[in-house]
């Protein structure tokens, strides 16, 4: 959230009980329809580079798709164990916004449906809605079918 407040990006944070840890009771507790909220996943390609995807919380990450997005022959979830190190975010945390480095963002296409949609506030228990056209912007994200 200091990361968007520094770049002037309006936001609205959400709370939810942190020992929530699944995607569909996040949305639950925050009022919001699944499809908006979405979840940080993280994966490497065998070339050792390192991706950041952003899905609705109810779906899964097409891995075949996702390789398209990046333009790699495929990509694999990191393991649990390498979150941390890697972004500095434990696991039901880890936001797109504030990783130790940025790595390529890419997030579904269906939040260019809704105005703004639900990600990480970087830490269990916070989301922040934001326009994904924002994120974008901060980030350098780009909009593919992951799903």
């Amino acid at each position: 959230m200091r990361i968007l407040e520094a770049a002037g990006v309006l936001y609205k944070p959400h709370y939810y009980d942190e020992s929530i840890v699944d995607g569909i009771g996040v949305a639950n507790a925050l009022g919001e329809n699944p499809e908006v909220v979405f979840k940080t996943l993280v994966c490497s390609s065998a070339s050792g580079a390192h991706y950041v995807f952003c899905i609705p919380v109810a779906n899964e990450l097409n891995l075949k798709l996702a390789a398209k997005a990046v333009n790699e022959k495929s990509v694999s979830l990191i393991h649990l164990k390498e979150l941390l190190p890697l972004t500095g975010y434990l696991h039901g945390g880890c936001s797109p916004i504030g990783l130790k480095k940025q790595f390529p963002l890419v997030v579904d296409e269906t939040a260019l449906l809704f105005s703004s949609f639900c990600i990480s506030g970087g830490k269990r228990g916070t989301q922040v809605e934001i326009d994904p056209l924002s994120l974008k912007s901060l980030v350098g994200a780009s909009f593919f079918s992951l799903t």
